[in-house]
């Protein structure tokens, strides 16, 4: 909690200081609010003069509006910087989340961030509005209270010595149990986040499987999990104010009863015993309130470890001091591989099974790279080391001829579009979706990108045609209409990579064929205007998609088992030669065994690694029996 102030309480130091301050005024006054009554007691009412009452009472009024008026003061005060640092907090992790990698997304995972910048949030900017206007007045008010009462008659305050500790005590015994329980509250809130994610954004399927029992069982038993632990809690804290309270009345009977006794002897006078009660009251309902706010600054306590934990995690992708990079001259397409990996390989942290094993290849400026493997082969974790959403763990990866590491990653990421393999469009218009890679793109420019992505057709469609709306997640368009979205999105702006993550699985034969036409076009005018050629990265598991590529990479958990082309692996490589076999018609498997020579032919060395270009053939299998 001290380290968010830190941080961010600087701008509201001014307001921290002037609501406590404030509350100190108010509870000067509290404080002799006590002795203004004693007063009243015993020179009005004891003396039955009544102008001496309306006099005491008019300056306990001017008191209570002056105290009222400090307190509202106070009270904003520490709405600007409850408010103020809640915001400031929220912008910052939110910020931050964003700057982080993937790798660290995973880590945390997404229901526990949004609980993280939600929840605890509140629960810290809560903290912070008690501490402006609680902290100073409840410690403040009893520490006074029991001065002031020692100062009015110091045999009496024995009962103080008394009581006071035993609140404390209980106070002690309490907290020292609850406090355990508030960390595992948020982990719990954490695990209701994640169910609640999951069954809400999967509630089409949760219905096409009639599992709605299910979720809901799944749902009630973390809610009554999460509920069993709050009450457990409750009833801890619940016996604070019980006890603490019996002690008080407790005390105030002794009071009264020894009190009353002096009060006959003379050495007390009624308003002084009354002061006495009033003080004590004060005190013990000060410890209360205090306990009260300890609880409050623990829950506190435990989000703020949570929010510093996503803030103090340090990025694994970072840019700082990255140069930009030049591309390469028009002229000299040749001379500079679009796309070269020499032996990456990444895994989903220390311990774990590679997930992309000792990947070796090359591909030139203009060329089309087509990845195809079973599922779980690592095809979408190879492409995101490519704009670096992943780092590799050894080896390296360059686009244009540099290491991704010192591209800056804006540049690196305006030069590599990435179709992910999930279309994700946000709610606006399909205008406001098209424009994230360029903002100032034209009208042109989008229907274009439209074009090329096989999407214009239905966008015109529209009555609105590009401020046509677009629901959260898209959910008012088809699946193929969605991918096709993203894909004109990654063309806004001219990349100079484009990579389809298995982006065209919802589309047609025909449609997916289009596209690759329209997409090799591009290319081509590209190159034809004096610009740099659409270099393609396309990853699926239909063999019609990546068949035509210039490059195959067949992957199988994680490493290369073949690499070449289509004719060359499907004499080589018998992985991908039963998937052909599975996916393709006998004429054209026929047509494929009479095209098909013995022996593979040398393929050029460009499309190889640079270890294995002058000795591997063209196809290249790295698996037993390929």
């Amino acid at each position: 909690m001290i380290e968010l102030l830190r941080r961010f309480g600087g701008k509201f130091r001014r307001y921290m200081v002037i609501g406590p301050a404030c509350k100190l005024i108010e509870v000067i006054f509290d404080l002799l609010t006590p002795l203004v009554i004693a007063q009243m007691i015993d020179k009005g009412i004891g003396a039955h003069d009544v102008s001496a009452v309306v006099r005491y009472g008019m300056v306990l009024a001017a008191m209570a509006v002056i105290g009222i008026s400090f307190t509202l003061v106070c009270q904003k005060m520490a709405a600007l910087t409850s408010q103020g640092m809640g915001t400031d907090i929220r912008g910052a992790l939110y910020q931050h989340i964003n700057k982080l990698s993937y790798a660290e997304l995973d880590r945390f995972g997404t229901p526990s961030l949004i609980t993280r910048i939600t929840n605890d949030v509140n629960q810290v900017q809560l903290a912070v509005a008690l501490g402006v206007r609680m902290l100073i007045r409840w410690p403040f008010l009893a520490v006074g209270s029991m001065c002031a009462a020692l100062a009015i008659d110091l045999k009496l305050g024995i009962i103080f010595l008394i009581c006071t500790p035993a609140i404390g005590l209980v106070f002690w015994v309490v907290m020292a149990r609850c406090i355990p329980y508030y960390k595992q509250l948020q982990a719990k809130l954490d695990r209701i986040a994640l169910i609640c994610r999951e069954g809400l954004s999967g509630a089409r399927v949760v219905r096409a499987f009639v599992r709605e029992d299910h979720e809901r069982e799944r749902f009630a038993q973390a809610a009554d999990d999460q509920a069993n632990t709050a009450i457990a809690v409750g009833k801890l804290s619940s016996i604070l104010n019980p006890v603490t309270f019996l002690v008080m009345n407790l005390g105030v009977c002794a009071i009264l009863w020894v009190g009353g006794i002096q009060v006959s002897v003379g050495e007390l006078t009624q308003g002084q015993v009354m002061a006495f009660v009033n003080y004590m009251t004060q005190t013990l309902t000060s410890i209360v309130y205090v306990a009260n706010l300890v609880v409050v600054f623990t829950k506190a306590s435990a989000s703020a470890s949570r929010i510093n934990e996503v803030l103090n995690c340090v990025p694994g992708i970072a840019d700082e001091g990255n140069q930009p990079v030049a591309l390469p001259k028009p002229g000299n397409v040749a001379s500079v591989p679009a796309l070269s990996l020499s032996h990456a390989s990444f895994s989903f942290g220390a311990g774990a099974a590679n997930a992309v094993n000792d990947v070796t290849l090359e591909l030139p400026l203009g060329k089309t790279l087509g990845i195809i493997g079973g599922t779980g082969s690592g095809k979408s974790t190879l492409v995101s080391l490519i704009p670096r959403l992943y780092d590799a763990s050894t080896g390296s990866v360059s686009v244009m001829g540099v290491d991704v590491r010192t591209w800056p990653l804006d540049q690196l990421r305006r030069v590599v579009a990435t179709v992910p393999q999930r279309a994700s469009l946000v709610s606006g218009s399909i205008r406001s979706n098209l424009t994230w890679r360029d903002e100032a793109a034209t009208d042109e420019e989008l229907w274009v990108a439209l074009d090329m992505a096989q999407a214009s057709e239905f966008v015109r469609n529209k009555p609105q045609g590009l401020d046509a709306p677009v629901e959260a997640g898209g959910k008012n368009f088809s699946g193929g209409q969605r991918q096709r979205l993203t894909i004109a999105r990654a063309l806004v702006g001219s990349p100079q990579i484009l990579i389809m993550d298995d982006s065209a699985s919802a589309l047609d034969f025909k449609t997916d064929a289009a596209l690759r036409h329209a997409i090799r076009e591009r290319s081509m005018r590209g190159a034809a205007k004096g610009g740099l050629p659409l270099t393609t990265v396309i990853v699926s598991q239909r063999v019609s998609t990546v068949r035509d590529a210039d490059v195959i990479c067949v992957l199988d958990h994680g490493s290369v088992a073949g690499l070449g082309t289509h004719d060359e692996l499907y004499a080589t490589c018998r992985l991908y030669r039963e998937i052909c076999q599975s996916q393709l018609r006998r004429e054209e498997l026929e047509g494929q065994r009479g095209s098909t020579a013995p022996a593979p032919t040398p393929a050029p060395a460009s499309t190889l690694s640079p270890a294995s270009a002058p000795t591997a053939p063209a196809s290249i299998c790295a698996k037993e029996g390929c």
